[in-house]
């Protein structure tokens, strides 16, 4: 009885011990990657199976917040993230004092101006409401496209976290509310237009080139990235991610399926 004992104990060792192995390996060639629902998981579910090819699996985990990826990313619940731009990164993880990084741009959204009231922006009245982001880096982006346009005339110092302080001149002294930037779509028909990021705008079925009063242009900075933990940047699954993201394949099926609102950026 006890030969047999110490022999099953023994394959039940091994058998530990390979499990582990497989577990590991596993790891080593999986990512689990939390994404914004539209264009990201778009593009993340395009490099699927071209991903596969080159040996890496991928487990899509969508969000519909721009706070709980970079949280969960940074507590190891995810592997990457997919959803931001680089300053709104930079600022949060400042903030929240995490240590994550881009591997990379995909795309732009440009953020636009949007009003079922008005159909340019020459018919914005005297004290028109304009509700716009509420995040640091969104709000001020949303200020500083206002100020391309002629809306307003914000602090020369003021920079991409400009806020409603920084704004010296306001001729229309437009009313601003800010907002949870996916929420936004959902007030359009309250206030008198609100500033939409590309995605927001596309999941609510607006074509930012046609619908927009106003759009950035293809100089924003403001690229979508990658972002995973610090110290990670070399492991090969995610230079494999980048390499298939950033291919001329994807360029194509941007182009192809978002009319202007997402722009490659690469």
């Amino acid at each position: 009885m006890k030969k047999i004992t110490l022999i099953t104990l023994t394959v039940v060792l091994v058998l530990a011990s390979l499990v582990g192995c497989s577990n590991n390996e596993s790891s080593d060639n999986l990512i689990r990657i939390g994404v914004s629902p539209r264009p990201h998981r778009e593009l993340i579910e395009f490099i699927e199976e071209d991903l596969k090819e080159e040996g890496v699996e991928l487990k899509i985990i969508e969000f519909d917040d721009y706070v709980k990826p970079n949280l969960a990313l940074a507590e190891k619940e995810l592997d990457a993230n997919f959803f931001q731009h680089e300053p709104y990164m930079n600022n949060f993880k400042e903030e929240k004092n995490i240590d994550i990084v881009s591997i990379g741009g995909v795309h732009i959204e440009p953020m636009g101006l949007y009003s079922t009231k008005f159909g340019n922006i020459d018919e914005l009245g005297d004290g028109s409401e304009i509700a716009f982001p509420n995040d640091p880096t969104n709000g001020g982006r949303a200020l500083l496209l206002l100020e391309k346009y002629g809306l307003i005339k914000l602090d020369s110092n003021a920079g991409i976290l400009a806020t409603e302080n920084d704004i010296i001149e306001n001729p229309k002294n437009l009313k601003f509310t800010a907002l949870e930037a996916a929420y936004l779509p959902r007030v359009l028909n309250e206030v008198d237009g609100a500033i939409i990021n590309g995605n927001y705008a596309l999941e609510a079925s607006l074509v930012p080139t046609e619908d927009s009063l106003i759009l950035e242009e293809k100089d924003s900075p403001y690229a979508n990235i990658i972002a995973i933990r610090a110290g990670e940047e070399k492991e090969d699954k995610y230079i494999k991610l980048m390499k298939v993201l950033q291919s001329e394949k994807v360029k194509k099926f941007i182009e192809e399926n978002y009319g202007g609102g997402v722009i490659p950026a690469f």
